[in-house]
């Protein structure tokens, strides 16, 4: 039985849960109809123990699930048993980071809005040294080291084949805050109009001159899932990473972002606009 169940595996046993309720069903009552204890449910919806495909059908069946979709997409979070390279940081980083690690990997689309930060799967390691040496308390050297390690590893989402789609929504307060001085922004700019080239990342800015606009107190970092009732939310919080997979919460998430990208300049426009900061510092 697992003792530490990974975000992922937690997540597979929450939506098994979220089945079994929306059918009306106890615990004791889902056990009865696979013959099994009330425990074993239990321990399947907690992330303690495994699950397999076969497992999952039988029980979507009993929960008169009909959407395949998201049934197949279940038996898949089964089938990945592969250990990722996020496992090597295991004693070294909070756990939410592991879990952040592997959510992305799994993701079939990222989209990012932010006020004061570059989106991290964006930074140079020079930007995050810096990042990471403002944290509170403050962190040791090798921890500094090994956080900038494990955010660059995360990067490769974008750079595999095929790679994550990511659209990213930045505001012009984020790209003047000068972190390591003006020639580390200077890099950090130059690497994000580099990335928005690419035909996976989108790039849009929202400048001072838009004013006001929804949800600008905050940073949000939308994760696609392979369906929508997977999708994930991770809000940065300072005592770290906090996920939400509600259905109201999803539907309030997604709206928001419609609403920033909407607003803000368009790519081409985008990245004119940050190539004028870089060449001002």
């Amino acid at each position: 039985m697992r003792t530490n169940p990974t975000g992922r595996q937690l997540r597979l046993g929450n939506e098994l849960r979220k089945l079994r309720e929306h059918a009306g069903l106890t615990a004791t009552q889902a056990g009865q109809l696979l013959g099994v204890k009330q425990n074993q449910i239990s321990n399947m919806e907690a992330g303690r123990v495994g699950v397999s495909p076969a497992r999952v059908r039988t029980l979507a069946d009993h929960y008169r699930c009909t959407e395949s979709a998201v049934v197949e997409a279940l038996c898949d979070m089964t089938a990945d048993r592969t250990r990722g390279w996020w496992e090597e940081y295991r004693e070294v980083l909070p756990a939410p980071l592991l879990d952040l690690a592997e959510v992305e990997h799994h993701a079939a689309m990222l989209r990012t809005a932010v006020t004061v930060h570059i989106p991290g799967l964006l930074q140079t390691p020079e930007h995050a040294r810096e990042i990471f040496r403002q944290d509170a308390p403050e962190l040791s050297p090798p921890d500094i080291e090994h956080r900038i390690s494990f955010r660059i590893k995360r990067q490769a989402v974008l750079f595999r084949d095929p790679p994550t789609h990511q659209h990213v929504v930045i505001h012009e307060a984020a790209l003047r805050m000068q972190f390591g001085g003006a020639e580390v922004a200077r890099r950090q700019l130059g690497h994000l109009v580099e990335m928005s080239e690419h035909s996976h990342v989108v790039l849009q800015v929202i400048p001072f001159s838009a004013g006001a606009f929804a949800g600008s107190g905050q940073s949000v970092y939308y994760i696609h899932g392979a369906v929508p009732q997977l999708d994930s939310v991770n809000l940065d919080q300072s005592h770290g990473p906090v996920f939400l997979d509600a259905d109201a919460q999803l539907q309030k998430y997604r709206a928001l972002l419609n609403r920033i990208e909407a607003i803000a300049l368009t790519p081409s426009q985008s990245r004119d606009f940050v190539h004028t900061i870089a060449r001002n510092l």
